[in-house]
């Protein structure tokens, strides 16, 4: 029989936010995951790497203002720092609890590079907080190698990069063959490794993708039955910020749509997921999309709990 393939898109609690904190919470994930896997699940994962990443960014600009024979890691290379020791963590524990259970399944993580347009209007704007607080020496040393700065009040500056729109998935052949033989698959983590294609070269970018755009792109690009957004909340809600707020069980793309106009998704935390989530049924309208707590995922794929959009 057919499993169901899922492409499901891990947030910040699924991983902590330190390496002590990612330890134990993977931990937990990865019964909620191996919990997908017995309801019949092919399982491909991505995770967001906010975090992860602005820590190994804040540990190599540190590493060079005390060694000055070492040279600061750009934001790619810290990326690809981060999907290797999340997926590192994310595999293993994974791999152990579906062992647990009695299943045996290959889990891996790929290494995960994403095109972006070197005149996404993005890079004119960059938005993306990244790295330690600096000082007012600093961040003028951070401008005058080209970099964006912004002052955060009270406590001091942090540099931002640009978000750009993904184009294309430079290893989803690679992705799509594993998930064809029925193994997990870990791949885009935080949004994927930026880059720029240069002729036959592929040049990193100081940029980051949105975790959640990514995912809907991934889940397009595979194909996926069900799109699964993990995140903080166990629905998404109506009113979210105020006393009346209301859970939402089902809606439409139409409707996801109406809501996106009133305002009623907070940009930055919901709206990118709803956005997500009408790319890919847009593009694979047999689709699904659901949205919960990992806490609630083995209910919400049995129809108990969280959001489910459809075309």
């Amino acid at each position: 029989m057919s499993r169901k393939k899922a492409v499901v898109s891990l947030g910040h609690d699924a991983l902590g936010y330190t390496t002590l904190e990612q330890w134990d919470a993977v931990k937990v994930t990865a019964k909620a995951l191996a919990d997908l896997v017995e309801e019949d699940y092919q399982l491909t994962i991505t995770h967001s790497n906010g975090p992860q990443v602005s820590m190994i960014h804040k540990a190599m600009t540190q590493l060079r203002r005390v060694y000055i024979d070492y040279t600061p890691a750009p934001m790619c290379v810290c990326s690809a720092m981060s999907q290797g020791y999340v997926g590192y963590d994310i595999q293993n524990s994974l791999r152990a609890e579906l062992l647990s259970r009695g299943i045996s399944k290959p889990v891996s993580t790929i290494l995960t590079q994403v095109t972006v347009d070197p005149y996404d209007e993005a890079f004119y704007e960059p938005t993306k907080k990244i790295g330690r607080y600096m000082s007012k020496e600093d961040a003028d040393t951070e401008v005058k190698k080209g970099n964006y700065v912004i002052e955060v009040p009270g406590k001091g500056y942090r540099r931002v990069v640009a978000a750009p729109k993904p184009i294309h998935i430079v290893e989803i052949e690679s992705i799509k063959t594993l998930a064809d033989a029925d193994q997990v698959v870990i791949a885009c983590g935080g949004g994927g490794i930026p880059v720029i294609e240069q002729q036959h070269a592929l040049k990193g970018a100081s940029a980051v993708i949105e975790k959640d755009c990514i995912a809907g792109r991934l889940a397009s690009d595979l194909k996926a039955d069900s799109l699964i957004i993990l995140t903080s909340v166990d629905n998404v809600y109506k009113n979210f910020d105020k006393e009346d707020r209301q859970p939402i069980e089902r809606m439409s793309v139409e409707e996801a749509k109406a809501y996106m106009e009133e305002g009623q998704f907070e940009e930055g935390t919901m709206l990118p997921k709803i956005e997500a989530a009408i790319e890919y049924l847009e593009k694979v309208p047999e689709g699904s999309v659901l949205i919960t707590s990992l806490q609630k995922v083995k209910d919400a794929v049995r129809g108990k709990a969280g959001t489910l959009i459809t075309v």
